[in-house]
């Protein structure tokens, strides 16, 4: 079952202050070894506002690639910074102890198929496939490339 959509939202906001008090000691971190996702935070510009906008955001590695998720809480629809990454697809990503500008795009065919598949095995996401299936769509699986 989940969480009310007020809970997430406060958890969510919580997560971001927590960064901002800590000066992001706190509140970043990369993926274990026992499969337990990280946590980075994504700038990007809003496609209609061009004003900066930040998120954290669960992730995994693949390679040197850094994904994610476009999921809005489980929620319909996709989540603002996919819809403003798919406008600007270049971003920064601020990681535990680094910083790194990426280029964003959707994994498709069988890149998508496996990295959801990897996915599965991290614990923090819940039941994958039962809660991706509320959404009522396909969830994007973001692949967040390092800068050329």
């Amino acid at each position: 079952m989940m969480p009310p959509r007020w809970f997430i939202r406060t958890a969510w906001v919580a997560h971001k202050a927590l960064l901002g008090l800590t000066r992001d000691r706190v509140g970043l971190s990369t993926p274990t070894t026992n499969g337990r996702f990280g946590m980075l935070r994504l700038h990007t510009v809003g496609r209609k506002s061009g004003k900066a906008r930040a998120v954290v955001l669960g992730y995994i590695e693949d390679g040197d690639n850094l994904v994610t998720l476009a999921m809005n809480g489980w929620a319909g629809p996709d989540p603002a910074w996919w819809l403003n990454l798919r406008s600007r697809p270049e971003s920064r990503v601020d990681l535990a102890g680094s910083k790194r500008i990426v280029y964003a795009r959707e994994a498709t065919g069988t890149e998508r198929d496996r990295l959801w598949a990897t996915l599965r095995d991290y614990s923090g996401y819940g039941e994958l496939d039962a809660l991706a299936a509320r959404r009522g769509r396909e969830t994007a699986v973001v692949v967040l490339a390092p800068a050329p």
